[in-house]
């Protein structure tokens, strides 16, 4: 004989129903934050791989990267390369070494702003975010990870048309 049971009105038979995806914005909204993060992941890995050099030059051959100002070996005009920092090799020069730290130090936080943006669009877990904010402090990691990203935001999108339209 066979069990009656209780009708329950869906025909998952037992199944939960698949959860609804909801995300913090529109499509516009997420696609914006998308390129914002996609710019910034290149500018900021481009940027990280030339401190890397940076501190290769610095501290394995205690070299600094100098444009203009004077050879102070020989008082001749400095065009742009590489010269001793202590004692000075160049005099009056614009210290590249210096501006690379920190443009790549404020380049870094508009990078975590883009990251926070998408993260909060797209409401993903925190460890998501972790692993943007890591993209920009690992060389080579942003490259990476913003084509995972990316990808996952196209593929859920996709996935889940509805869900983006708030107003």
């Amino acid at each position: 004989m066979i069990d009656p049971k209780p009708a329950t009105g869906n025909d998952t038979a037992g199944k939960a129903a698949p959860r609804k995806r909801r995300f913090g914005g529109t499509e516009a909204q997420i696609r914006s934050a998308l390129k914002f993060y996609k710019v910034l992941a290149y500018l900021t890995g481009a940027m990280l791989l030339l401190l890397c050099a940076e501190l290769v030059a610095r501290y394995g051959f205690g070299q600094y990267l100098f444009a203009g100002g004077t050879d102070a070996a020989t008082g001749q005009p400095f065009g742009f390369g590489f010269a001793e920092a202590e004692p000075p090799g160049v005099l009056n020069g614009v210290n590249l070494s210096i501006t690379v730290l920190i443009v790549h130090g404020w380049m870094y936080v508009v990078y975590l702003i883009s990251n926070f943006r998408l993260w909060s669009l797209m409401r993903w877990p925190f460890l998501k975010l972790i692993l943007l904010a890591l993209g920009g402090v690992v060389p080579f990691l942003s490259f990476i990870v913003e084509k995972k990203f990316h990808a996952d935001v196209e593929a859920e999108l996709a996935a889940n048309p509805q869900a983006p339209q708030r107003y």
